[in-house]
């Protein structure tokens, strides 16, 4: 069975219900949109959709040009690092195989957004091995608006400058990745510090990215985790190390959250850890083992 591509394209707007209800709209004309996350500390929001190629990439395009009507960056202030009102926008197969089909699908996109919508757009992921989003957002937005300024880097697309209102768009074809927050109750300083400890930059978990983060409006601070390998860095452990971190810290974790949506295989790990069963994985989830079957 053929499976469409998945993206889950990240904007830079999590409190304006309308902003939101647009992005909904426009994304959701040529794609289904299985899925919303918003966060106001963030000013961030997540949309999960698929499509086949074709589909994709018009509502993706839809969606980028939608952002840039009705987010001005320079009114924006979020927790979250940034360099674009339609910051990043992956392109995900659902399996290996369509690698490919991803990157052809993601390069096409980022061709039409520099030349429809006279956007930069930077390659990262498997588009430009090497690069994550990262290393794009390290200095922040004027951080990268130098870089452009000075030629250290060039876009791949549309203009060499950064727009004033709208910022660059980062397009990429990437591996399925696990979203995954910790909240704490504690200072920044013990969530920045754990940060380190489990992220693979610093030594820790393979595949984790990973920041502190403060969350005024909720009166916490936050481990935010990309986890870009969950079978190298299971969920259940990353949280039993930031518990244990936590501890020895004086902080105390709240509670976590997943944004967007997770691979199956990764919840079943998940589910066996947490009730001891040996040998527990995909393979043993009823609806995963049919799906395994029709494809």
């Amino acid at each position: 069975m053929r499976l469409p591509l998945e993206s889950v394209p990240n904007f830079s707007e999590g409190r304006d219900r309308a902003t939101l209800d647009a992005l909904a709209g426009a994304l959701s004309v040529r794609a289904r949109l299985l899925d919303v996350h918003a966060d106001v500390d963030h000013h961030r929001s997540v949309f999960t959709l698929v499509a086949d190629e074709e589909d994709l990439v018009e509502a993706l395009l839809a969606g980028v040009a939608c952002a840039c009507e009705r987010i001005d960056l320079r009114r924006h202030e979020g927790a979250h690092p940034r360099i674009g009102a339609a910051d990043v926008v992956p392109v995900v197969p659902l399996q290996p195989a369509d690698m490919e089909r991803a990157k052809r699908a993601a390069l096409n996109l980022a061709e039409r957004i520099g030349a429809e919508l006279s956007l930069p757009v930077f390659l990262y992921g498997e588009l430009a091995r090497g690069r994550g989003p990262a290393f794009f957002r390290s200095e922040g937005l004027e951080g990268l608006r130098r870089r452009v300024d000075s030629g250290e880097l060039e876009p791949a697309f549309g203009p060499k400058r950064l727009d004033e209102r709208s910022g660059g768009v980062l397009v990429g074809a990437r591996r399925p990745l696990i979203a995954f927050n910790v909240n704490l109750r504690g200072d920044l300083g013990a969530a920045r510090a754990i940060a380190s400890v489990i992220r693979e930059r610093d030594g820790g978990f393979p595949g984790v990215r990973a920041l502190g983060l403060d969350l005024p409006r909720a009166g916490l601070v936050q481990v935010s985790m990309n986890v870009e390998d969950w079978e190298a860095a299971a969920l259940h452990l990353l949280l039993a190390t930031i518990e244990r971190e936590a501890a020895t810290r004086s902080a105390e974790v709240i509670g976590s959250e997943l944004v967007g949506l997770m691979p199956g295989g990764a919840a079943a790990a998940a589910a066996g850890a947490a009730l001891r069963i040996d040998g527990f994985d995909a393979s043993r989830v009823l609806e995963l083992r049919l799906l395994e079957t029709d494809s």
